[in-house]
């Protein structure tokens, strides 16, 4: 293997792993791969992440992450009212979630598999969602837009309403005409009952 230069680092390790998991899919990649392409020792990769289990939790968590982001400006988006920031989060998960699914299907059926490893990595990545969801139906709360019980209730039960446009099961769905029609009309119907009554 040749030596690196450059300073071996769990961002370093990760980037790496996910192209290896590109080239040879989940079933064949192993840690001597990513210590292989990375230039160093397989134990060198163990110095970051304690087994091959973590390794790969810690991947999916990245690839999860990067949704996450996209999505954190339309929470804290202060010029969109309540129910625009409610669409508009939607429509930035499903095109985020679609556009994962279609430009590098390899890559979305890898994650699948890993995700379904990854069980604990999933439910905070659905945590962390319905959390930025919670604080959405908060806000419509707090000026008096949304009428809410309990806004986390609430904003799982949006999140659980809306997964035939996000969850990867229904990926092959995503393509069709007419599906951003389709998801546009259900967030509306959410959006109208969380509409408080004069």
């Amino acid at each position: 293997m040749p030596p690196t230069s450059e300073t071996l680092t769990a961002e370093r390790i990760l980037a790496t792993t996910e192209e290896v998991l590109r080239r040879h899919g989940p079933a064949k990649a192993t840690v001597v791969d990513v210590a292989r392409a990375l230039g160093v020792s397989h134990g060198s990769v163990y110095r970051h992440f304690r087994t091959k289990a973590e390794l790969r939790g810690a991947v999916t968590k990245r690839w999860l992450d990067r949704t996450l982001e996209s999505l954190s400006g339309v929470v804290d988006a202060e010029d969109l009212d309540p129910e625009a920031r409610l669409r508009t989060w939607f429509e930035v998960l499903f095109t985020a979630k679609r556009r994962k699914a279609g430009d590098d299907p390899e890559l979305f059926a890898t994650f699948s598999v890993l995700a379904a490893e990854s069980g604990g990595v999933v439910g905070e990545h659905i945590a962390d969602l319905t959390g930025q969801l919670t604080r959405i139906v908060q806000a419509g709360v707090d000026t008096g837009t949304f009428t809410a019980a309990d806004p986390a209730t609430t904003a799982r039960a949006l999140f659980h309403a809306t997964a035939r446009f996000h969850d990867p099961g229904y990926a092959p769905e995503w393509e069709r005409p007419g599906v951003e029609a389709e998801l546009a009309a259900v967030v509306e119907l959410l959006v109208r009952g969380l509409r408080v009554r004069d």
